[in-house]
Order: structure tokens, then sequence, then C-alpha cells
């Protein structure tokens, strides 16, 4: 299977706490996705996003500054039991918070979808979440 990753880079008008926090919390992950989310924020937990749309576990998870999970999308072109990887990184930055984002293995036949999905279902309504 050929696989592609993915690199984005977000400026987010908060701290990297409440960044971080925006991806862990269920509660705020469905806030600013307007969508269900499920995470017990715990290292081998699982999460799921989007009603169940896109899941995975919890492989590391460094407060305020790091996110790894495996991560999978309920996809037909997306091969059942691949996962790839998220790596979220949060760094402080003058005004704000740098959102470092990396996806490592993403099914070719669906890279372009998801690509444009974390700009459309992520990082957009993010920046607005802040902003708020």
């Amino acid at each position: 299977m050929e696989t592609r990753d993915l690199h984005h880079k977000v400026i987010l008008k908060t701290g990297p706490n409440q960044a971080y926090e925006a991806i862990i919390d269920p509660k705020k992950h469905s806030d600013f996705t307007d969508s269900p989310a499920e995470n017990d924020g715990k290292v081998g937990g699982e999460h799921s996003a989007f009603d169940g749309y896109c899941f995975g576990e919890n492989l590391e998870l460094s407060y305020g500054k790091r996110i790894v999970q495996t991560w999978q999308a309920d996809e037909d072109e997306w091969p059942e039991g691949h996962f790839s990887k998220v790596i979220y990184e949060f760094t402080a930055v003058p005004g704000g918070t740098l959102l470092t984002f990396k996806q490592h293995g993403v099914p070719e036949e669906v890279a372009d979808s998801i690509d444009q999905g974390w700009i459309d279902y992520y990082w957009e309504p993010l920046k607005a979440y802040f902003e708020d």
C-alpha cells in the first residue's frame, strides 16, 4: 500500500496548554468541531472524533507540549486495520501557540481528502474557537 505523510503548521491565539486541552478534552474538542468526541486523556486510552469517524489510541501525552496517537478514518478506501500516526506539537510563540502537526502513513487513495479535512474540520474551527 502506498502511503503519504501530511504536515501542517497553525498559529492559534492561545497558550500551549489551552491548545493541548482543545485536542485532548472531549468536551472542548466537541465544542470546536461541533461533533461528538471521546478521549480518556491517558496513554493507552482510546480517542475518537466526529462521532467515531476517526479513532485510535493515545501513545504519548506530554501536557501542553505533545500528543502522539494512532489514527484511522472510517473511509471506504482506508484499509481495515491500518493505523496512521498523528503528532501534535505545541510551541509558545509571540501572540499564541504554533501547532505543528504531522500524520505519517496516510493511504495514498485518501491522502488529499484527509489533508483537506484537517484544514476544514480542525484548523479553521480551532482558530475560530480561540478567537471568540
